[in-house]
């Protein structure tokens, strides 16, 4: 099969660092193209990748400094029209900017939506474009447009041999991810303290979450029970998850999907994570991990997470949430774009 995938410029694929959308896109491009399919990529021109490759700017935009990051991704949508004939099935990652013109082409394309779906402009705005194919990465982050023409829910997933699993018990508890105030890194580092267990944190800081870091969270890493690592790259992840008694994720917001819990499963290590967005649907309690709802029940689970099998958290991950798994889920969407003989977005528009 011939497809694109068109992935957002913001990161290279893969990210140096942080990036999660972009990671996604790279596994599934990857898979892909190991299954034997004839894949192009519209990304950055510093991405590395076995398709062939569209650069549709010089680098990753957050370490550029671009001023205006949109006309980069304009230009992109043109590249990808210009090549349209080219593909049987387009698959975007790129939010909404392609809806208004691929409405009007006849090219098979889908819209998997990576992000969080409750702000109050996106309500209008996909009214309009509700007839366009879109996929979900948990069926939690369809609840505030549950309208939409949702033609699959896939998972995102790892390649099975990205990271080697540890078995044996963790020292310290993990926080990895972003500094920002939804992703409640104060109640990772309260939790640390009131159990006394050394929490170590590998966080990026945006410049919007620059004055919450400075005066929230800075203070408190003064604590004895915390060390900040900063932005970790890829390669450092396996060390840092393997070696965790458990990853956090005490989060206060309606969180899509949350690919770091399948990475701390890959490792071997469970997750603690609030009863938030798509975390019932990652985390098996009392098998991958804890979901809990209150302080109180976050130490309670710290202290029960040591009896938890790490061989089973690991086996979670290769059941559930592999590479492998994830293209087949998507490769079937494709086929089903394909045999319709008038589109799905064209019988709805």
């Amino acid at each position: 099969m011939r497809i694109a995938q068109v992935a957002p410029l913001y990161e290279a694929v893969p990210p140096k660092l942080y990036g999660g959308t972009e990671r996604v896109v790279f596994w599934l491009t990857e898979e892909l193209v190991r299954q034997g399919h004839e894949v192009t990529l519209f990304a950055s021109a510093d991405s590395q990748t076995s398709a062939r490759l569209v650069p549709c700017a010089p680098q990753a935009l957050r370490l550029c400094g671009v001023k205006d990051p949109l006309a980069p991704h304009v230009l992109m949508v043109e590249r990808v029209l210009q090549r349209i004939n080219e593909f049987e099935v387009i698959h975007f990652h790129i939010d909404y900017l392609h809806l208004p013109l691929m409405r009007r082409m006849r090219i098979p394309h889908l819209t998997t939506l990576h992000g969080r779906l409750d702000l109050p402009e996106m309500y209008p705005f996909y009214k309009e474009f509700r007839e366009a194919p879109f996929v979900s990465i948990s069926y939690a982050q369809r609840r505030p447009l549950p309208f939409l023409n949702w033609v699959g829910n896939v998972y995102h997933g790892l390649p099975r041999d990205l990271y080697r699993p540890s078995y044996e018990p963790g020292k310290y508890l993990a926080f990895l991810g972003r500094i920002s105030p939804e992703k409640r890194p104060d109640r990772a580092i309260e939790l640390a303290e009131r159990v006394g267990i050394k929490l170590l944190m590998a966080a990026k800081v945006d410049r919007a979450d620059r004055e919450y870091f400075e005066t929230v969270i800075r203070p408190r890493l003064k604590s004895p029970w915390v060390e900040f690592i900063g932005e970790i790259s890829e390669r450092e992840k396996q060390e840092f998850l393997s070696g965790a008694l458990a990853l956090l994720m005490l989060i206060d917001w309606p969180e899509p999907f949350g690919l770091v819990m399948i990475e701390a499963n890959a490792c071997g290590t469970p997750v603690i994570a609030w009863r938030c967005g798509s975390v019932p649907e990652i985390i098996e309690p009392g098998r991958n991990g804890f979901i809990v709802e209150s302080m109180e029940e976050a130490e309670a689970a710290v202290e029960a997470v040591a009896r938890l099998s790490r061989a089973e958290c690991r086996r979670v991950f290769e059941e559930r949430f592999t590479a492998e798994r994830m293209a087949r889920e998507y490769l079937e969407l494709y086929r089903s774009l394909l045999v319709e003989e008038v589109p799905l977005w064209k019988k709805a528009a």
